[in-house]
């Protein structure tokens, strides 16, 4: 929806100005709802993703993946498969001994840092680990010779559940290491444990957000050729990080210097095309050893099992307050169940702390205690997936402030008022060490309250429940870093520095505008912003601007697309560049137009001397000083060109209020959202269209991870929802029209103003969700623990709770709608 009229208060951010943003007379892009200019070639079927690339004399691969999910390796045979038609080798391991496993490291203390082979050496840990892999003239002919493999396995104990595989000192996934627990860490302010003790009031749960698949719409899929004669190697890789994968390439392949990795078109990524894939390296490997293009593309249930997968945590949590609301002390335990590995370069830790780390979110909590752990389990590695733990620490904390509203008798809304950073409190330090800076924490819940009319839907509400119906109303408020600077990223010990983004802008002798970037766009139209940022810059229109990315060759360093950091991190880059490369121009065209520097401005492809028409187009100045030896003496000439970098140092503030509106049927149990609103504060848009794309595709999933998605294990570790038939995404009837309202608060220490926006729709939607659904049922003493709230689980609640089932119109078991109908009247 439109956003209505917004008058600053006291308290408020105040929207940006054009004296918050340098931009003179040039025509102003960043702001306006600018046309993707990626859409004409991505909608018409002219997009180039790895799948669609065919190289002469290319060779594909399949691979033979475990059906056990712990167990030794007793032998592999392989002769009938090298036999098969068509069949071009067939590896295992040993092929590959010169190349050294994996190991994301970490300086953190209690942290094991695990060795993840290329193809699996001596024991399995998950299904769908790669154990070998056969090259043959086609997948189809690869994929029959895959059956004649013989694999002679010694089961293991599966290791399944978290808190079992975390008491275990016998069934342990890596032995070496005499545990499970791969690591454990604290955060503390204060004394909580203390304080709960004696605090007058205090609620409490045991939380569960099960395991998802980030499910993108491209599975994984590389394709490596390796020229011989200049010993070079290139991995066109579906990725979102085609620097890290090039610089870890180089060394686990010995090849500095060699190694190109480039990310072409790319059908999302979630996060789950965010980490190194033992595939990557398979095929690059092979190319060079066959001195042939290998490609290989992953198939749905391939991707389902053994992709990254994302959440799956077991959260203890209390929260303590007075009589009056106010917050007093939390107290968390987090059980991470991080899979068989610890994924690189993002550690075992990533998931697990982050649910920790900014478990005590946008409020002011004096005393807080956190510990985690991560365990080794026999599954698929968890990696990053969009929210990175704070979809789990929103629903376990939103959960235990409307469980608070409920003791205390007050509204959700009012509560969250009463502890809430206010607008004069920042910066403000969380109890684990986050800093917020300035953000519209209450604002934003102003706004969604006011966009939703929340007194008028609290009535409505009482009507409902008048008739036995289940309505429900949830809000989630939340805050999150986006966009993290050194000081944030180099915390956990990782083997790389996420915080910081490169960008060189040059004119070339035509003329043509050239911006390239270490960042990797799957869906995030950074073609298109980034475009918008330079053109607003330098005085060009977007169209004009040739953006370059995904590219390892293009730029000296460059981590990719994660984190919500390409329009903070990238976006300053490019501001910081452009600006230095639009310097130079000026101080060219001084010369050519004969007027000082300080009177040349730029805008809409032109350079002119302000007030007058005297004017050149950005041709006429290339040719002057690459061609036109004449034009300009030697010392007046400049290089068209320009690199900076950008590192915000902590990063950005970013926060939303979501607003969920539901009604559960009382005959089949599902959950119908009948409206839901976004307000939410990522400080200045850089395209509206882009940033409500942005949210309503992460309320979407963020609806899916609260009402359908699951990756479900048996016992012994199979994995049941290993396709679309069983593992459940939503549809366009599932998720509702999303009205986002936006408040665009100034960012001074930012150089455009912009934060990240990119995973918010994510974190906060579902645990919207999960309190409407609990305040549709608190007449009956339900609440919501557990994510997703499928309909087998309401269904039990419900019935524990002494509902009648099935029986339509039957809201509330007999005796409870009576009783509700009293108190409200």
């Amino acid at each position: 929806m439109n956003d209505a009229a917004f008058q600053p208060g006291p308290s408020t951010p105040v929207p940006l100005s054009e004296d918050d943003v340098l931009v003179s007379s040039r025509p102003k892009y960043v702001g306006k709802p600018v046309q993707r200019l990626e859409d004409p070639r991505l909608l018409t079927g002219a997009g180039r993703y790895v799948a669609d690339m065919v190289i002469n004399r290319m060779v594909h691969v399949a691979f033979l993946r475990s059906d056990q999910s712990h167990a030794r390796i007793l032998a592999i045979r392989t002769e009938a498969a090298r036999a098969a038609t068509g069949v071009i080798g067939v590896y295992t391991a040993a092929d590959f001994s010169d190349i050294p496993p994996v190991v994301a490291t970490s300086r953190m203390r209690n942290y094991h840092a695990t060795s993840n082979p290329a193809l699996a050496v001596d024991k399995v840990r998950y299904v769908g680990e790669p154990v070998a892999v056969v090259v043959a003239k086609s997948r189809y002919l690869a994929e029959d010779a895959l059956a004649l493999i013989e694999v002679d396995y010694e089961p293991l104990d599966a290791v399944i559940e978290p808190e079992a595989a975390a008491a275990s000192t016998t069934a342990l996934l890596h032995d070496q290491f005499g545990t499970n627990v791969i690591f454990e860490r604290v955060f503390q302010t204060g004394e909580a444990s203390q304080v709960l003790a004696a605090a007058p009031l205090s609620v409490k749960g045991r939380f569960r957000f099960h395991r998802k698949s980030p499910l993108f719409m491209e599975n994984r899929s590389y394709l490596a050729e390796y020229d011989r004669g200049r010993d070079l190697l290139t991995l066109h890789s579906s990725t979102q990080i085609p620097g890290i994968v090039r610089d870890v390439l180089s060394s686990l392949l010995a090849m500095p210097g060699k190694v190109r990795v480039v990310a072409p078109d790319v059908g999302g990524g979630f996060g789950g095309k965010g980490s190194l894939y033992q595939e990557e390296i398979i095929v690059s490997a092979l190319a060079r050893k066959l001195g042939r293009p290998v490609k290989f593309v992953s198939d749905r249930m391939e991707d389902l099992a053994s992709s990254s997968q994302g959440f799956d945590e077991l959260v203890e949590a209390e929260l303590g307050f007075d009589e009056t609301g106010r917050f007093l002390a939390l107290k968390a335990d987090v059980l991470g169940d991080i899979g068989a590995y610890s994924i690189y370069p993002w550690t075992a830790a990533l998931e697990p702390v982050q649910v920790v780390s900014f478990l005590p979110g946008a409020y002011k909590i004096p005393n807080y205690f956190g510990r985690v752990r991560g365990v080794a389990t026999s599954k698929a590695p968890t990696g990053p997936y969009r929210g990175v733990g704070r979809p789990t620490s929103v629903f376990v904390l939103e959960r235990l402030v409307d469980m608070a509203a409920h003791k205390l008798g007050m509204d959700p809304k009012d509560l969250r008022h009463r502890n809430l950073v206010g607008a004069d409190e920042f910066p403000y330090r969380i109890g684990s060490g986050i800093i917020w800076e300035r953000s519209g924490f209450v604002e934003c819940l102003d706004r969604a309250c006011e966009v939703i009319d929340y007194e008028a839907l609290r009535q409505r509400q009482q009507a409902a429940r008048k008739q036995g119906r289940w309505l429900g109303i949830g809000i989630a408020t939340y805050a999150e870093l986006t966009g993290i600077g050194s000081r944030i990223s180099v915390a956990p010990g990782m083997p790389i520095n996420t915080g910081n983004e490169s960008a060189t802008v040059r004119i070339d002798s035509t003329g043509a505008v050239t911006a390239i970037f270490g960042v990797a766009s799957h869906g995030q139209s950074l073609e298109t912003t980034l475009a918008q940022i330079v053109a607003e810059e330098l005085g060009v229109r977007p169209q004009d601007v040739e953006i370059v990315h995904g590219d390892s060759a293009a730029t000296a360093h460059g981590t990719g697309t994660y984190a919500s950091r390409s329009a903070v991190i990238g976006g300053g880059a490019a501001i910081l560049t452009t600006r230095a490369l639009r310097e130079k121009v000026k101080r060219v065209a001084s010369h050519l137009l004969e007027a000082s520097v300080e009177d040349i401005e730029t805008g809409d492809g032109r350079i002119f001397v302000r007030g007058t028409d005297h004017q050149i187009t950005f041709a006429e100045l290339a040719r002057a000083v690459y061609s036109d030896m004449q034009t300009l003496p030697l010392d007046k000439r400049e290089k068209l060109e320009a690199s900076e970098s950008f590192d915000p140092y902590l990063g950005t503030t970013t926060t939303a209020t979501h607003i969920a509106l539901v009604e559960i049927d009382p005959e089949t149990y599902g959950v119908k959202l009948q409206r839901f609103v976004v307000a939410e504060d990522c400080g200045r848009m850089i395209n509206p269209l882009v940033v409500d794309g942005q949210v309503h595709g992460g309320v979407a999933q963020g609806i899916g991870a609260a009402l359908l998605e699951e990756l479900v294990f048996d016992g012994q570790g199979q994995l049941l929802t290993a396709s679309l038939v069983d593992y459940m995404v939503p549809t366009a009837v599932e998720v509702p029209a999303i009205e986002v309202s936006h408040l665009e608060s100034v960012l001074p220490n930012n150089p455009g103003g912009f934060r990240g926006m990119g995973e918010g729709g994510t974190i906060g939607a579902p645990a919207a969700v999960a309190n409407a659904i609990a305040d549709a049922l608190a007449p009956l003493g339900i609440e919501i623990f557990e994510l997703p709230a499928t309909p087998e689980r309401l269904f039990r609640l419900i019935s524990a709770a002494g509902a009648i089932p099935g029986k339509a119109g039957a809201g509330f078991p007999s005796g409870i709608a009576q009783e509700t109908n009293a108190m409200e009247e």
